[in-house]
């Protein structure tokens, strides 16, 4: 089975496009991304720990 040029040319297109559309897309997606995780952690804070006494002898 021998592959053609065509359907190379085709191919490394296809891929070509796929990877522009990506590159544009992508800043925007990452950025909602993070505005989202930053309302979701808004206002949470890590619980107080308790630490033991230490009894100097």
């Amino acid at each position: 089975m021998s592959v053609t040029q065509p359907l190379l040319l085709q191919l490394g297109t296809i891929s070509i496009i796929t990877l522009l559309i990506a590159e544009k897309s992508a800043p925007a997606i990452l950025v909602s991304l993070g505005a989202a995780s930053e309302e979701l952690f808004q206002g949470k804070q890590l619980p107080i720990l308790k630490f033991p006494e230490i009894e100097k002898t």
